[in-house]
């Protein structure tokens, strides 16, 4: 069977083609080769399997996402403009490629509804705002953002909105109520949505596969933009400490690639997944500060200088990991690569490239916008 993966060309999109041929499907990828992702007159990858079949084009573009179409089973829809901070002071231009860009697909798709076997959308972990928390005394609680007079104190950790009590993060399941606090997060939000409104209305099995922060091999270092491992990576090449906002303390929940695209061949083929969201994590929080540590150890930095900036920035939020217990009954899946295994696969890959540090630009870009305080 062929599989159209939009957004093929690129980190996550390279791995799970790697794995569907492996496992003997046929790979198409439409992807625009994006410069900030690829660089400056960017051609085919060089990491791209020789047999994926690339064509160039953009997914807003009815007639570059009908030929693209053509032939396919499946349909993966990872194309999108990523970066939460950028999306604040890119509005139109996030919201064009990845809400606009799904819609167009989705209509190109339901076209081939007849042949289309399954539709995976990638969504995300950004879409739940804050992460899930208990209070010992009142239970467990859904929060909104931290405000911003708390902020400005410097005091970072979520309290019980009832009692004023400390707080502590639990699992974030898929129940949770939706409160994305950036451009980017309502876009995905959206994405994930149309994809199951139009895969219930057409009878099309659907899936969404909310992810956590993925980080491993093909990451575009060069790319402000793009996962924190990549980004202190690139920091750490150029001999310039990481960037910290907060006090470093803050968690997310990081699953390797390799783990991710496993996840996602299993929801392509298990027809227990249709029409299902799916958190797709490990369920184990690391601090920025851990995993800052992590890689300067791995590429030989000292692993204690970092610019921890005692700041923070719109809309950032706190603790985040997932809870994968239904991502576990449905799939049967679980993350496999420990953090520390995943981090060394990352950084003997890093060790082989060369990076432009934009890390400065991309703060400025915040601050000039007002975004971080």
């Amino acid at each position: 069977m062929k599989v159209l993966i939009t957004g093929g060309a690129g980190f996550i999109g390279s791995h799970l083609a790697d794995l569907l041929i492996e496992n003997g499907y046929t790979v198409r990828a439409l992807d625009n080769l994006d410069p900030q992702v690829h660089g400056e007159k960017a051609g085919r990858p060089d990491y791209l399997h020789p047999e994926v079949e690339l064509l160039v084009g953009d997914v807003r573009n009815h007639s570059d996402v009908k030929r693209a179409l053509e032939g396919c089973g499946m349909l993966v829809h990872f194309a999108a403009a990523v970066g939460v901070g950028q999306s604040m002071y890119m509005m139109e231009h996030y919201t064009s490629v990845n809400s606009l860009g799904a819609a167009v697909v989705l209509e190109e798709a339901v076209k081939k509804r007849k042949t289309l076997k399954k539709m995976l959308v990638a969504s995300s972990m950004s879409i739940y705002g804050e992460g899930f928390y208990k209070c010992p005394d009142c239970g467990p609680f859904a929060p909104v953002l931290r405000p911003d007079k708390q902020l400005v104190q410097r005091q970072w950790e979520l309290k019980c909105p009832n009692c004023g009590k400390p707080a502590e993060p639990i699992p974030v399941p898929e129940t949770k109520p939706l409160y994305p606090t950036s451009i980017y997060a309502i876009n995905k939000r959206s994405q994930e949505e149309m994809f199951l409104a139009a895969g219930q209305a057409y009878g099309i099995p659907s899936v969404a596969m909310r992810f956590f922060n993925v980080y491993g091999t093909r990451q575009a270092l060069s790319n402000p933009y793009t996962g924190v491992g990549a980004i202190f990576a690139s920091r750490l090449l150029n001999d310039n400490p990481p960037v910290i906002f907060e006090d470093g303390l803050q968690s997310r929940d990081f699953i390797h690639v390799k783990d991710l695209v496993r996840a996602c061949l299993m929801a392509l083929e298990s027809p227990s997944s249709s029409y299902q969201t799916l958190n797709i994590g490990t369920g184990k929080p690391t601090t920025i500060l851990e995993i800052g540590s992590a890689i300067a150890r791995e590429l030989g930095k000292p692993s204690d200088d970092f610019i921890v900036k005692n700041q923070f920035r719109a809309g950032d939020i706190r603790h985040c990991f997932a809870d994968t217990s239904r991502t576990e009954k449905i799939l049967g899946f679980s993350a496999e690569i420990e953090f520390g295994q995943g981090v060394r696969d990352l950084c003997n890959w890093v060790k082989t490239c060369t990076s432009s540090d934009m890390v400065d630009i991309a703060t400025d870009e915040l601050e000039k916008h007002g975004l971080t305080k």
